[in-house]
């Protein structure tokens, strides 16, 4: 730091000189370096787990739909089953009033999760088909699906 002489007030004043300003500058900079890939890889799984808990759930009101009208919708119907009563396929004689979501969301990527009866991998599949919108992938686009809860 450095003193400079103030000519109205007789007394000298402390001030930071251009060198001082510029390390201060680069520690940041390397910290900021250091710190932001790691928030940035966060990102990612936080949206892989926000499609676990909505996988979930949906699972939940795909329970709760069999349990009221003794069979999951078919694919044709789709989870809008659980919203609306369907009006085309198998009759959903047990229907709840109201729905068993008050709205399908979508995954954390924008796009539907998708859903198939009977699944591939179970009785029902309900999946997110990753960053990528496409079926398989790997990492931030593999799919995410009832098989990984």
């Amino acid at each position: 730091m450095q003193k400079v002489f103030n000519r109205r007030t007789g007394r000298a004043q402390r001030g930071f000189t251009l060198v001082e300003i510029m390390v201060v500058v680069v520690i940041i900079g390397v910290l900021g370096a250091l710190v932001v890939p790691k928030l940035l890889g966060r990102t990612v799984e936080a949206r892989i787990t926000a499609a676990k808990s909505d996988i979930s759930s949906t699972m939940t009101a795909l329970n709760l739909y069999k349990l009221d009208n003794q069979r999951f919708p078919s694919t044709e119907q789709g989870l809008k089953a659980l919203v609306e009563k369907p009006t085309s396929g198998p009759e959903a004689r047990g229907w709840k009033s109201g729905g068993y979501m008050d709205k399908l969301r979508n995954d954390p990527w924008g796009n539907p999760y998708q859903y198939m009866h009977p699944g591939v991998k179970g009785e029902v599949d309900v999946f997110s088909l990753g960053a990528d919108g496409q079926p398989g992938g790997t990492g931030d686009d593999a799919d995410i699906g009832n098989w990984d809860i």
